[in-house]
């Protein structure tokens, strides 16, 4: 940790969470995510005693907790009273960043399983029928592939190899673009249109698809970053929700 050594709380501040990876660390426990394994999965490119350190830091500048997990395995690291005010820090670093530093996708940033995970833990499981269902990606690009998330109102999973059920939902687009639908970039209505987002199956899936995902919690702050670099505050029309 870098101490500037200046009595000023803009300072402080700043040696607790400027250090790198640390606020997206921040990120993934405000979105509820508090296992270590979830929080290394969500954040492809740390290195595991990184995360250990950064989690160790925000535990002694009190941001953190860890608590014995529920089901008697490893610790869960849960964010603390001051630790959840910085929602609204990570809101206002996130809608500077749609308005003024948020263009196109570079490659290196597409990556399936990190844009799948995130997809997880969007799903609003209440909607989903009480049957499981199985919606399989076909992403091109240079990172492209099938991948499978499983739908269930108990748990969401990602499968990086056939789950080996019917699959009932085919999801087919570049991954740039998907990418692009999930931060509200695009709206869903537009990319199917068309036809850079093809999704088969039976009209009453492929209208719950619409409705099951809850997209990306930036996708507001995106579309009005976008909306005003375009100059214009007209709604999106679109299937998101």
């Amino acid at each position: 940790m870098f101490l500037y050594g200046q009595y000023c709380p803009v300072a402080r501040a700043s040696e607790i969470l400027a250090d790198r990876w640390t606020p997206l660390i921040v990120r993934e426990l405000l979105a509820g995510i508090h296992r270590f394994n979830e929080l290394d999965r969500g954040l492809p490119g740390i290195s595991r005693a990184l995360l250990v350190q950064r989690l160790r830091r925000l535990e002694e500048t009190g941001i953190v907790e860890r608590r014995r997990g529920a089901d008697g395995g490893g610790p869960a690291y849960h964010l603390t009273r001051a630790g959840r005010q910085l929602q609204r820090v990570i809101d206002v670093l996130g809608g500077w960043g749609a308005r003024w530093a948020f263009g196109e996708p570079r490659p290196r940033e597409l990556d399936p399983i990190v844009l799948l995970w995130w997809m997880r833990r969007r799903v609003h499981r209440h909607r989903l029928p009480d049957r499981r269902v199985v919606v399989q990606f076909d992403f091109h690009g240079p990172r492209g592939g099938c991948f499978w998330l499983v739908l269930e109102r108990s748990d969401v999973s990602v499968c990086l190899q056939h789950p080996k059920f019917a699959i009932d939902l085919v999801v087919t687009a570049d991954l740039s673009v998907f990418y692009r639908v999930w931060l509200g970039r695009i709206p869903l209505a537009e990319a199917t249109r068309r036809g850079w987002v093809r999704v088969a199956g039976t009209p009453a899936l492929r209208l719950g698809f619409t409705r099951w995902l809850a997209w990306s919690p930036m996708a507001p702050a995106v579309r009005r970053g976008l909306a005003t670099l375009l100059g214009t505050l007209t709604p999106w029309v679109g299937a998101m929700v």
